[in-house]
């Protein structure tokens, strides 16, 4: 295909399996590394235009409970705050990474039972001014625009109740945990319905909800079906019925619930995280006529020197763009100790590896 395309244009042709001038590129790198790639010649240009990126633009809703939000405690090297989640954190400020979780306001049902009335729709949880000139030069630009829901397994147990907690709750109180799960997504098919509404019409919905870790998942087939699937079928549902795709984001080895979440209708899925045993090129031949694959590449190679990660780009990329239904990045992000040229060095292998 000679004529260049929008990365608009790009990603919808491969989430319906047509080739296009050559796969969609792109990635997420972490604050650190935007902020060492400044140091290193990047200077005040947006990073993704300095590459000449895929850009898949996110629209963003207050979906919090609303608690206020405070500082408690700070040093040169981490903050400690309380979130409007009502969790308390600590956050490195000279790296990125994971924060660390220290407290929880939702410990039980009756604890979720006074929380739940602060998850009421409103329309001071959308900043309509920001949100606005976000769409219009997302939309000029020519890129994917996404809403970025939020809500399931992952949110629950790190940002709201605790991992233990609620994988406990799962087998003793699950309509707790159920019940939150559905509060959640009410609120952001509310929230959206009104961006919608107000005539901003994006591309797909896209969600977190990190299933799995290195070898399996946090909970079994079955749980899935019984408790999550239900809830992410309505949200897939919504968009579909809007005439709009659905990504989900599952870090974590998540193949035993592959084939339900294609039954729910998911058209995309993120980001194969092949250090958790998420194989693409055995995902594509599996599952690539049925879904789209977006990732796969393995961020753990930046650190192992760039010709191993060259290398695997060289085996995935022929594999898992044949017949689209390949967006390729990282199967996470993109550490501080990748250089600027370095990443140059990804960028134009996985743009070469995807041209059709």
């Amino acid at each position: 295909m000679a004529a260049t395309l929008t990365t608009r244009e790009r990603v919808l042709r491969m989430i319906e399996h047509r080739e296009a001038d050559r796969i969609p590129v792109t990635d997420s790198p972490w604050n650190s590394t935007v902020e060492r790639w400044k140091r290193e010649g990047l200077g005040d240009t947006p990073w993704w235009r300095h590459f000449d990126l895929d850009r898949l633009v996110g629209l963003w809703a207050d979906t919090s409970p609303r608690w206020p939000e405070a500082v408690i405690e700070e040093t040169d090297e981490w903050v400690v705050r309380r979130t409007s989640w009502g969790v308390t954190r600590r956050d490195w400020k000279l790296h990125g990474g994971v924060p660390e979780y220290l407290d929880f306001t939702i410990t039980d049902a009756d604890a979720w039972a006074q929380a739940k009335p602060r998850l009421a729709p409103a329309r001071d949880r959308v900043a309509w001014d920001r949100l606005d000139a976000t769409f219009r030069e997302a939309r000029a630009d020519g890129a994917w625009i996404q809403a970025g829901f939020w809500f399931g397994f992952d949110v629950t147990h790190s940002h709201m109740v605790g991992t233990e907690r609620v994988l406990m709750a799962l087998i003793e109180d699950p309509a707790w945990i159920v019940d939150m799960w559905n509060a959640q997504l009410d609120l952001c098919i509310a929230q959206f319905e009104m961006v919608w509404q107000a005539g901003y019409h994006f591309d797909a919905i896209r969600w977190p909800d990190d299933m799995g870790y290195k070898g399996t998942q946090f909970f079994s087939a079955q749980t899935y079906r019984e408790l999550l699937k239900p809830v992410h079928r309505r949200a897939v549902a919504w968009a579909h019925a809007k005439g709009i795709k659905a990504e989900l984001h599952s870090c974590g080895d998540i193949r035993p619930l592959i084939d339900d979440l294609i039954d729910i209708g998911i058209d995309v899925l993120n980001p194969l995280e092949v250090k958790a045993g998420m194989d693409p090129v055995d995902l594509k031949r599996r599952f690539g006529s049925r879904l789209c694959f977006h990732g796969g590449l393995n961020a753990a190679l930046f650190d192992r020197g760039m010709p191993q990660l060259l290398e695997q780009m060289r085996q995935v990329i022929p594999v898992m763009k044949q017949g689209g239904g390949y967006i390729a990045s990282s199967d996470h992000s993109v550490p501080d100790s990748v250089s600027l040229a370095q990443f140059a060095e990804f960028v134009t292998e996985a743009k070469r590896l995807g041209a059709y």
